[in-house]
């Protein structure tokens, strides 16, 4: 392969021709270590390269699919169904956990004993609201 990453990234897809891929060995170039497992692709590498310029396009355009349609030369359909397809082959990857029921609950319940110690609502109003929390 040559010393392109882009045209030897290509050439590697060509050769699988979309086969899974398990990576068993990583270099890393500047430290002269190498580890030995089994590594599997992200999701995005593991994308065609002609889907992985896609998704580049589109985020480097902020996904504006009016600067995709200029750019590919083809119909907004065209491009939402090409995204559509992509979107279908990679699983979500939650990247924040939000918070708890709990915590959820207990801010809720704070916000009402803070509302009836400052005398806006009731007792009978707060033990109403209270026995109401999910």
């Amino acid at each position: 392969m040559s010393n392109n990453r882009e045209t030897d990234w290509q050439e590697l897809t060509r050769l699988t021709q979309g086969e899974p891929l398990i990576v068993e060995r990583v270099r890393l170039a500047d430290k002269g270590i190498a580890i030995e497992g089994r590594f599997e692709l992200p999701q995005l590498a593991r994308l065609s390269s002609e889907d992985q310029v896609f998704v580049t396009a589109f985020v480097r355009c902020h996904g504006s699919i009016k600067e995709m349609e200029r750019i590919f030369g083809v119909s907004y359909p065209t491009i939402k169904s090409r995204l559509n397809r992509i979107a279908q082959s990679l699983e979500f990857v939650e990247t924040e956990v939000g918070p708890s029921q709990a915590d959820i609950r207990n801010d809720i319940r704070n916000t009402i004993m803070d509302r009836l110690k400052a005398g806006e609502i009731s007792a009978a109003d707060a033990i109403r609201e209270l026995e109401g929390l999910p």
